[in-house]
């Protein structure tokens, strides 16, 4: 064996008995991680704003269609110096705040009354999953006939939002007990009412606390739909007023405020329904 090859196996002896450090990959690091699934839900907005803010200084989009990011900014600034963004944000928030604690109790009633009776079930569940088919501005025209243009008309399509996703929440959650707390119930002869406090209710806290969540959502965005077509005060009409003026950055800027308070709410709602399922008994789950 010539010198050469000599040395060559000598060589892939000693890296054959060095032990190598295994190649960890970055995002294995728990704390990378962790940083990496945080950031996530940012990156497509950041990437929207850039190409917003990209697009308008180039040029690729006229200024009268999309203003540009600073201008939009400096139009939030004047609306709140001016006490109108605050103003219009307490009314849509009051009318939000109105509908929805009605809905909710109205869907709560419901539902419960529907999850506690099988009879009254067939009689009322299939017309009511008929009606909810239609949509807030189904109701609009026949509503006007009625209540007019004024608060009751926003009142109400709001609190119909917010009735259907609560409804429907509480009937399931009263129907998934688990079947070993019924059986509790038995053998301790629970009456009517013990069974539906200490066992029913616990047990549905999630799923309530997802109606409720979803229920928001679904009057803030009702809200705004009503707003735009029958008002002359709220964030809707902000939107709808810059339109008619043809001023872009005031719809830009209520657009801005309306999608951040709504993510702001349902972040809020998201967190409360996260407490309650870990601070649920595990006898209360399947």
């Amino acid at each position: 064996m010539s010198e050469t090859a000599i040395h060559v196996e000598r060589e892939r002896l000693a890296s054959a008995s060095t032990p190598q450090t295994p190649h960890v990959p970055l995002f294995r690091e728990p704390r990378l991680r962790a940083l990496a699934w945080r950031l996530a839900p940012w990156v497509l907005p950041a990437l929207l704003f850039a190409l917003w803010a990209v697009g308008c200084e180039r040029g690729w989009i006229a200024p009268q269609i999309l203003p540009p990011p600073e201008r939009v900014f400096e139009t939030l600034i004047e609306l709140a110096r001016s006490g109108d963004l605050a103003r219009n944000t307490l009314v849509s928030l009051q009318r939000v705040l109105l509908g929805f604690g009605a809905g909710t109790l109205l869907g709560f009633a419901l539902g419960a009354a529907l999850g506690l009776s099988r009879t009254l079930e067939a009689y009322v569940l299939p017309s009511f999953n008929a009606l909810v088919q239609i949509p807030v501005l189904g109701w609009l025209p026949f509503l006007l006939l009625l209540v007019g243009v004024g608060e009751p008309l926003k009142y109400i399509l709001i609190a119909h939002a917010a009735l259907v996703p609560v409804t429907l929440s509480t009937l399931q959650g009263f129907r998934q007990t688990p079947a070993a707390l019924n059986e509790v119930a038995r053998v301790f002869e629970y009456s009517g009412w013990q069974r539906i406090v200490y066992l029913v209710l616990p047990a549905a806290v999630p799923t309530l606390a997802t109606g409720v969540r979803l229920a928001f959502t679904k009057a803030w965005l009702a809200l705004v739909v009503v707003e735009l077509v029958a008002s002359s005060e709220g964030l809707g009409y902000l939107i709808v007023y810059g339109r008619q003026l043809f001023q872009l950055d005031l719809v830009m800027a209520s657009v801005v405020v309306v999608g951040a308070i709504g993510y702001a709410v349902n972040r809020a709602l998201d967190a409360l329904e996260a407490r309650l399922r870990r601070g649920q008994p595990s006898a209360f789950r399947e």
